[in-house]
Order: C-alpha cells, then sequence, then structure tokens
C-alpha cells in the first residue's frame, strides 16, 4: 500500500500527533507513507508528496503546528485563476488532483482537517479515491464527532487568556470584551467563557442584543461589581443583524472578526464605564498540545489506518462516547454542529447568572 496524508484548513494541536500515529501504524504494516505539502494545492507542483518515515515523525507528538504545512486555499474543486481580463475566477481542477494521485500509485488518502476539508474528501470520493477522514479544527464543529481534534488545547488557551485579562479588568474596574475563534459555532466561547467566570458569554446560536448586555453590567455596578468580563465568539450576531466580516478572498470562506470591537465601543456609550476589547486570533491555535489532544490525535491517526487495512473507504473517524467510530462522508458533508441550546452547559451558564445576550 502508498497512502498520502493531507492537513488541510488552519493549524491546531494535536496535528502532528495524528501524523505521527498514522505514519507510524502504516510502516508497521510494511506500507509507504507520503505526506501533501501545505495543502491540496501542491498537487499542482512539481513535487507534490514527500516521503513520511520513521526518522521524519520522531519526536513530533508534542509539537503544535503540521510537518505538512496547512493551506486555506487550494480546493481542486475551486481553484482561484485569472483570466483574460485580469479579474479572477475558479474553476474545477479535481481531475488533474485525481491524475497526480493515480500516476504516483496512491492507493488511499488519510484526510485531516476541518467541515471544508471533509467536504472536500467526499468529493474525492465520488471521483474514485479511498478516503479516510480525520476530524481536525479547534472550532469543535464538525458534525457527527463529540470532540476534533485540537479543541482541548485552543479551550485551555482562551481560558487561560481570559483569566489573566480578568486580573487587569478588576484592577482598572474596566469592561473586557474577549473575541474568540470558532466561527459559526459557540464552542469555545461557552467553554472557555464558562471555565473563567465570565460575565456575558455570547455565541452564534443566540443573538445578542446590547441592551440586555449593558443591562447585566449595570446590574453588576449596583451590587458593587466594578469590572466586567465579556467573551464573544468571532460569528456572533446582533438580533436582527449579519455576521461580523473583515473580508473575504476568492477560493477561501468570509473571514469572521470585529464584534468584540463594536461591543467594546457600544458598552462605553451606554454604561458610561471604560472598555477594551481584545482579540485572541490564532494564539488558540498555537502551541503544545495538551494531553488530551495528543492522546485523541493519536488514536484518530490509528484507526485511519486500521479502516484503510479493513477497506471501509469514504468514512470519517469520529470519538462517540469516548469510543472510536466511523460514519459516511457523505453524512458529514455540508453539516455543522452547534451547541445544543437545551443543552447542559447552556443551561449551567444560565443557572449560575451568565448572560447569554438574549
Amino acid at each position: 500500500m502508498r497512502i498520502a496524508i493531507n492537513t488541510g484548513g488552519g493549524d491546531a494541536p494535536g496535528l502532528n500527533a495524528a501524523i505521527r500515529s498514522a505514519t507510524l501504524s502504516a510502516i508497521r504494516r510494511g506500507w509507504e507513507v507520503f505526506g501533501i505539502r501545505n495543502g491540496y494545492g501542491s498537487l499542482y507542483t512539481s513535487e507534490p508528496f514527500i516521503p513520511l518515515t520513521r526518522e521524519k515523525v520522531h519526536g513530533i507528538t508534542m509539537d503544535g503546528g503540521t510537518i505538512l504545512g496547512a493551506a486555506n486555499r487550494g480546493n481542486p474543486f475551486e481553484m482561484p485563476y485569472q483570466k483574460e481580463d485580469g479579474s479572477w475566477d475558479l474553476q474545477d481542477r479535481s481531475d488533474e488532483a485525481v491524475e497526480v494521485f493515480k500516476s504516483n500509485n496512491i492507493d488511499a488518502l488519510v484526510a485531516i482537517g476541518g467541515d471544508g476539508s471533509m467536504r472536500i474528501a467526499n468529493r474525492f470520493s465520488k471521483k474514485g479515491i479511498p478516503v479516510v477522514g480525520v476530524p481536525k479544527t479547534i472550532d469543535n464543529d464538525i458534525w457527527g464527532c463529540e470532540i476534533t481534534l485540537g479543541f482541548d488545547t485552543a479551550v485551555s488557551t482562551a481560558t487561560e487568556a481570559i483569566d489573566k485579562i480578568t486580573t487587569t479588568a478588576e484592577s482598572h474596574r474596566r469592561i473586557m470584551v474577549v473575541e474568540v475563534m470558532g466561527r459559526y459555532a459557540g464552542w469555545i466561547a461557552l467553554h472557555s467563557g464558562l471555565s473563567a467566570s465570565a460575565d456575558v458569554i455570547l455565541i452564534p446560536e443566540i443573538e445578542f442584543s446590547v441592551d440586555a448586555i449593558a443591562d447585566k453590567i449595570l446590574k453588576k455596578e449596583k451590587k458593587g461589581e466594578t469590572y466586567s468580563i465579556v467573551v464573544v465568539a468571532e460569528g456572533s450576531k446582533e438580533v436582527g443583524g449579519d455576521h461580523f466580516v473583515k473580508g473575504k478572498v476568492l477560493g477561501q470562506s468570509e473571514q469572521l472578526g470585529g464584534v468584540g470591537e463594536y461591543l467594546e465601543k457600544k458598552l462605553s456609550e451606554m454604561t458610561g464605564k471604560e472598555s477594551r476589547s481584545i482579540v485572541l486570533g490564532h494564539l488558540q491555535r498555537g502551541g503544545t498540545p495538551s494531553t488530551s489532544d495528543r492522546l485523541i490525535s493519536l488514536r484518530f491517526g490509528a484507526a485511519a489506518i486500521r479502516a484503510i487495512e479493513e477497506k471501509d473507504f469514504n468514512k470519517m473517524i469520529v470519538m462517540q462516547q469516548n469510543e472510536i467510530r466511523r460514519i459516511p462522508l457523505s453524512d458529514v458533508a455540508d453539516k455543522i454542529k452547534l451547541v445544543p441550546l437545551g443543552g447542559d452547559t447552556i443551561l449551567t451558564a444560565r443557572e449560575i447568572g451568565i448572560c447569554l445576550g438574549d
């Protein structure tokens, strides 16, 4: 067997552990393993693959990032190209990518990535490429999987940052607005905000009212509580409003951001208190993976190789009730796992008096 491994989308803590586990599991079976450099876009270059050996993956479990490189662009089904008039458009170059796999005698593809990567993997499977998906994203928004690799570390990083911001908020008697990642799901904001004792947590699943947030802060003031912590997911929306978008690049999804700065100004105006906002941004992606992320990544990587050995293709490895299972890629594509509004974590936040913006 000759297999290829791709790490698509943004980086996440635990990627290297998954690469190492899949590589060593495959080598133990006598297979050859290759990595796709910097996403699928490299399939159109002269050197799309690099050999993955024991030496190449030695000691990388604890390393952040990915030794293969990551890319948010280069979708073979929507590749940007420049037209004769100088404008840019998208074209489907997936048939060329399939030919690259075939001409290099690649028998199976391990696609490690988020919801976008799983959509691509599903489309490759329909073109005859045997694929096994591994769910990776700090956003934890992949349908059918209870937890994705990278989420635990990102939440821990965000929680630690909020803890530190809280001490300066208290010292200066300020409102501190902390914007975290998560795209259209509020998992990071909810888990980190609840763990760090935030006063307000805003998630995309619940449209927020600035009046409700200001009311919460002013009620705290009357009790003598002179500072407030607001944690907001980047995909959060005001009631009746749209997502806050920084921009959009052809071939990529829209870049969310700006809700924290918006709330900083509005809350200052409505409460008369000094406010500051901070965007944690890519800080949440980096650093050494937690024990939990290392373990889940190692389990996912080895499980992907077992699926290939059993020729159980076009499936995604998932964690359900702390057990490794496989579900069809077609079930995952074009879906997103949102925070359940009737779930225990939301109920806990409400029970202890956290404002959710509604």
